[in-house]
């Protein structure tokens, strides 16, 4: 796990003191080593630098940048199956002076070119300049565990894992994007392939960007996307055959993600994604003993008892650790640093504290995310498909009419009931001109709740949100279960759960890999019938065959800090300190009127800001982190 920064420079106003720069301020994400390239090319200057977080083969012979004729490159991230690439490469001819997967992405790009990428098993940002052909390629992994941002004012181009890089560059204009403002308010995070930033963007999972040198111009192109097994037809096979091979590429793609020059440990929890995890690899490897961590709370969702009854009886190397609100509200502050955008999944918090702990045992550990999203887990999957089932008895006829009246409340209504706002939203934006359900629209209502609100809240009136993966109306998919699935795993897995886990680990110089989001897996479950995998039940009948289902009986809870309470007590300090008229003033953005009517709302006893008022206090934070006193 390494971290990767570069500049193409048309102007040539760049050197090395400004690469180093935007090194240095990735250096928790590789601080084992540090590496440059500038290369001066008739009409720009190139620059490509790299952090070292050293897992495998952690002699200098593994160091970045990497050069092979004439071929540059730079990368972040875990190629799982390099041994099986690189005997096929020494059978072409190829040699290799270190034993790094960083060596075999470069030959195989040597000799398959960018179709290459289609071999790798792993996770992944890759950035290659190729003085062949006056290129420059970035790629980025298919389901986007590695993050890639890029930056491009027509005579600068800028990517870098983090956008705290972009801030050494003088080129690089932090101008917020409006669009993308509200869209953070609507979610909570910044979806892709935008950024909070103008002219920045995130390279979009499963892409490859093409910079031609000469042009000036760059194109990006799809090797991968999950939507194009969700269009297959399912697969004709019984339960017991899927199931075997589902467990067959658990068992794969489990063992993969313990490749590993460095100790390998898992983040357990107790539920069946992590257990599927610890009970697969203990199985699997009886002659190594599984370290598996866990972090318990006094307050919120304590998940320590549940995962320490699941390491006894795995007989992991356990390791588990309980912390105060103290310490968990002293991480409040760190978010905004380590996430260069606004950023309010307080589940942030717990994964922080627990990555600084686990860091102390190993350098590389396991998580377990993309289990509701590949098999179905989450309850709103269930209340989706039973709401479609009751909205699709209304008649045709009907539809458009409804819909008008359900739009014009929603417009001239300020209505304080949720449910009765949930219900008209959907209503006012849900059916197509033949009047049929558009089911991305209806499973968009479970996301988006604050648009009236969002609208008091910004300055900027009128302003239209970025499109996302819910503008797509997914008419070829076979079945609707495979809506919020695609639309989970584009979105919020991508540009939530996996941000967070990535920002987390990284903070403390910690490898996080996820072994459920091999895309093997993912694309053979993709196609298999939906009521063999809802609610977890293919996932559920493997883990009984390693774990008694009475050790699993537990309700399905997240990873939660107790805002509301630390809100109303412990932190109420920060609306003084962050959301004060002075200081919403200072941006420009937003209407301080409002600010403090959702406050006083809040502190009378109401939670319908909470949420709200979470996204506005992390927005300030990163604000004041990054914006205004820098």
């Amino acid at each position: 796990m390494c971290g990767i920064v570069g500049f193409i420079d048309f102007s040539g106003s760049s050197n090395r003191e400004i690469l180093d720069s935007m090194s240095f301020s990735l250096f928790h994400r590789g601080p084992d080593s540090f590496g440059s390239k500038l290369s001066h090319i008739s009409n720009s200057v190139i620059g490509l630098a790299h952090r070292r977080l050293s897992i495998i083969d952690l002699s200098l012979l593994g160091n970045q940048p990497m050069i092979h004729n004439g071929i540059i490159i730079i990368f972040n991230g875990e190629i799982y199956n390099f041994g099986e690439i690189k005997l096929s490469l020494l059978k072409l001819g190829h040699e290799f002076i270190s034993g790094s997967d960083t060596e075999v992405v470069l030959h195989a790009y040597e000799e398959w070119g960018i179709k290459c990428v289609s071999l790798f098993i792993g996770m992944f940002s890759i950035a290659i300049h190729d003085t062949n052909n006056g290129k420059v390629f970035l790629f980025r992994d298919r389901l986007g565990v590695k993050p890639l941002y890029y930056f491009w004012d027509g005579s600068t181009f800028l990517f870098a894992s983090e956008l705290k890089a972009f801030y050494k560059h003088p080129k690089f204009d932090k101008i917020i994007d409006i669009s993308s403002l509200k869209r953070y308010f609507e979610l909570g995070y910044v979806n892709g392939p935008s950024s909070i930033f103008c002219n920045t963007f995130k390279l979009e999972p499963g892409s490859i960007l093409e910079f031609d040198l000469k042009s000036r111009l760059y194109e990006i192109s799809k090797y991968w996307d999950i939507s194009d097994y969700f269009k297959k037809e399912k697969l004709d096979i019984s339960y017991s055959e899927a199931k075997e091979r589902v467990h067959e590429l658990l068992i794969s793609s489990y063992n993969y993600r313990m490749v590993s020059d460095v100790p390998v440990g898992v983040f357990l929890s107790g539920g069946y994604d992590s257990t599927s995890v610890a009970a697969i690899l203990t199985n699997s490897n009886s002659s190594r003993t599984i370290k598996t961590f866990t972090i318990g709370f006094d307050e919120g969702n304590n998940e320590a008892p549940f995962a320490k009854n699941i390491a006894n009886f795995l007989g992991t190397e356990h390791h588990e650790w309980y912390c105060s609100s103290k310490n968990a509200q002293e991480q409040i502050y760190n978010l905004a640093y380590f996430f260069d955008e606004p950023f309010a999944d307080s589940s942030a918090i717990p994964t922080l504290l627990l990555s600084q702990n686990v860091k102390t045992h190993v350098s590389v550990s396991l998580s377990a995310d993309g289990g509701d999203e590949i098999f179905g887990g989450y309850n709103v999957y269930n209340t989706f498909l039973n709401r479609y089932a009751q909205l699709d008895k209304i008649p045709k006829f009907a539809r458009s009419n409804i819909s008008n009246l359900a739009s014009w409340a929603v417009k001239n209504f300020n209505l304080n009931d949720k449910g009765l706002y949930h219900v008209l939203y959907v209503l006012s934006d849900l059916f197509d001109h033949n009047k049929n359900i558009i089911p991305s629209k209806l499973f968009k209502s479970y996301h988006f709740r604050n648009s009236n609100d969002i609208d008091l809240l910004l300055n900027s009136k009128n302003v239209l949100a970025g499109n996302s993966t819910f503008d797509d109306e997914f008419k070829d998919f076979r079945d609707l279960l495979s809506v919020p699935l695609t639309i989970d795993t584009k979105l919020y897995l991508c540009d939530d759960i996996l941000t967070k886990v990535d920002r987390s680990s990284m903070a403390y110089s910690l490898e996080g890999r996820e072994p459920m989001l091999d895309h093997r897996l993912i694309e053979f479950v993709a196609q298999i019938p939906s009521d063999f995998k809802g609610n977890k039940k293919i996932l559920k009948d493997i883990v009984h065959d390693y774990v008694p289902m009475d050790l699993m009986k537990r309700p399905k809870s997240g990873f939660s800090v107790p805002l509301e309470n630390w809100l109303r007590n412990d932190l109420k300090f920060i609306f003084s300190e962050c959301l004060d008229s002075k200081s919403i003033l200072k941006s420009e953005l937003f209407n301080s009127d409002f600010v403090e009517h959702m406050i006083k709302d809040f502190l009378k006893g109401s939670n319908k800001y909470l949420e709200l008022l979470w996204r506005m206090i992390q927005f300030q934070l990163w604000y004041k982190r990054w914006i205004s006193n820098v």
